[in-house]
């Protein structure tokens, strides 16, 4: 495949979370490389985390290897364990079924860029701090398996 132009793939900001968790990744940014490329046995996206903004709530995934490159700026990643510092050149991984709450966060003043793969089995998994896992088809429930009503927490 010729060099990929990223420019090519669309960015966007959506995110699926119910209200308010969907707050706290406003500013981010993300383009889905993998279905743009035709990749099917892993996911990869680029990832752009404005200052202030979190790359996800805090989660931990039941089936699936989570793998992450710092390419520019600066974000704190957030674990179980406590807070690591992350610069360009950084990387951090997370294999399927361990519970140990993730995500980055940008405190800096300046944007954060990384790339982020994923691959194995959809089953879903949790969100550490907040009342929410995920299913395998990408719907939400509270922990009790009660779906989330419309634009409520």
């Amino acid at each position: 495949m010729p060099k990929v132009d990223l420019a090519t793939i669309e960015q966007t900001s959506r995110t699926g979370y119910p209200p308010p968790h969907n707050e706290a990744v406003r500013g981010r940014h993300q383009r889905r490389l993998a279905p743009a490329l035709g990749l099917t046995d892993f996911g990869v996206s680029e990832v752009t985390l404005e200052p202030g903004a979190w790359s996800s709530q805090r989660h931990w995934h039941e089936g699936e290897d989570e793998f992450v490159v710092i390419l520019e700026g600066e974000s704190v990643l957030v674990e179980d364990e406590g807070r690591t510092s992350m610069r360009a050149g950084d990387l951090a991984a997370w294999p399927k079924g361990v519970a140990n709450g993730h995500h980055l966060i940008n405190e800096s003043d300046r944007p954060c860029r990384f790339l982020a793969f994923g691959g194995g089995v959809r089953t879903g998994g949790a969100y550490s701090d907040i009342d929410m896992l995920f299913t395998a088809d990408g719907t939400y429930t509270h922990k009790d398996g009660s779906p989330y009503a419309a634009g409520a927490s």
